[in-house]
């Protein structure tokens, strides 16, 4: 490996098999988890279609079913053991959100916010029929933390995890469409999922079906694309617009939603747009005062200029600005793999030779020589520049593709440094 970029990617599990199917799935577990044939998905499916694989088949193919994940009695915990907070889980009822006063309260002594979700109200609001969703499980419920950060991995696009549970004879949300790809995982009870064509292909973040909610009901009327009731372990996967609601029947159900936030060519023609514009912003004729007295809506004046600065903004930039620009964005939106900070801190007081250390997951890092320092590398990453003697470079290697090492390996100068600045973790 020579010196330039490595991405880290971790998490896949198993070991290699003798088939492309298994190379696959070894290369990306998590989507092999949902989709089985991950192949047939990217080639067929995906950003396509909608696609059902029943828990039946899961089970065939792997021996798993989701049960490890998420459900009714992990609700119950974060509620009534963890102290969770609003935002975190939110009630909807008839198809629209309820207030948060209505199931928040303040937690006692030491915690008077009233934002601390009450057990007691919750119960009272979910008994009268109203939907419970839990927010942002890839920040908050381990398995899910573990499945949304090796399946970001697996597609190349960030993802978010939410989960519904929902009571009986009850349908939480009306006919609608995402602007976010979907993977829904059935945990617990059954539920009816109805799913119409889209009225807008493909919409992206600023078109929200409410803008078209004549539509969508238009829609909804016809014949459907699919009518299925999930059971659990059955995993459903919708493309962004796929129009759809859920019902449940005389029973609790709950069903993970993974959301795929996905990189499109627009997001990179809002990036050049920005880095256009700072850069068009380096023309002094672009800055200048327009005439006195000027009226915007005649005089074209200034167009001709500002239109030409950007074509050759736009012009002037080169791929790897670009795509620094969208590496910086997906990083932000990106949560690295949780840390121990007790432990870290205990595992550099502790440090000794025999001591095996691995890269953190899910940390992309460039790795360059210093400028006229033979002597020393640079890694550059979302936590910072840090440098290290060029001597433990083998031992380096070895990290970045997945390996583990020992910090007699690495260097203890350079172990030590990188356990501090959280890129290594004990392995």
């Amino acid at each position: 490996m020579t010196a330039g970029t490595a991405s880290r990617t971790t998490g896949s599990a198993g070991s290699a098999g003798s088939t492309d199917d298994a190379a696959a799935t070894q290369q990306r577990p998590a989507l092999a988890r949902l989709v089985g044939d991950v192949e047939t998905f990217a080639a067929e499916v995906w950003s396509r279609r909608p696609l059902l694989r029943t828990g039946a088949e899961a089970l065939a193919e792997d021996g798993r079913d989701f049960t490890d994940l998420f459900g009714p009695d992990a609700v119950d915990e974060m509620v009534s053991r963890r102290g969770l907070r609003a935002p975190f889980l939110r009630l909807a009822k008839d198809g629209s959100p309820l207030p948060d006063s209505l199931f928040t309260t303040a937690g006692g002594v030491g915690a008077s916010v009233r934002d601390q979700v009450g057990d007691d109200q919750l119960h009272r609001e979910f008994a009268g029929g109203a939907t419970i969703v839990a927010q942002g499980l890839h920040r908050t419920w381990p398995a899910l933390v573990d499945l949304g950060q090796q399946l970001a991995v697996d597609l190349g696009h960030p993802v978010q995890i939410n989960a519904y549970i929902t009571p009986p004879q009850s349908q939480g949300f009306a006919d609608h469409y995402d602007v976010h790809d979907v993977f829904v995982v059935q945990t617990s009870g059954r539920k009816r999922w109805v799913l119409h064509a889209p009225v807008l292909e493909a919409p992206l973040r600023h078109h929200p079906w409410a803008e078209r909610r004549s539509q969508v009901e238009e829609a909804a009327r016809t014949e459907p694309v699919l009518d299925v009731t999930l059971e659990p372990g059955d995993v459903l996967y919708l493309p962004r617009g796929t129009i759809h609601a859920a019902s449940t029947f005389g029973e609790i159900s709950s069903h993970v939603t993974i959301g795929v936030h996905t990189w499109t060519p627009y997001a990179a023609a809002e990036v050049i747009g920005e880095l256009a514009l700072d850069r068009a912003a380096s023309d002094p004729d672009v800055r200048r005062s327009l005439d006195l007295g000027v009226d915007i809506s005649t005089d074209t004046s200034g167009f001709a200029v500002a239109r030409a600065a950007l074509v050759r903004a736009v012009e002037e930039l080169d791929d790897a600005t670009i795509s620094r620009a969208l590496t910086r964005r997906d990083e932000a939106g990106r949560r690295l793999s949780p840390i121990a900070p007790i432990a870290q801190v205990q595992a550099v007081l502790d440090l000794g030779d025999a001591t095996r250390l691995r890269l953190r997951p899910h940390l992309r890092i460039t790795v360059s020589p210093v400028p006229a320092d033979d002597e020393q590398l640079m890694l550059d990453s979302r936590l910072g520049l840090q440098r290290i003697p060029a001597a433990g470079r083998p031992a380096l290697d070895i990290l970045l593709d997945g390996g583990e090492t020992t910090a007699a390996e690495l260097g203890q100068e350079a172990a030590r440094t990188l356990l501090r600045a959280g890129v290594l973790v004990p392995a």
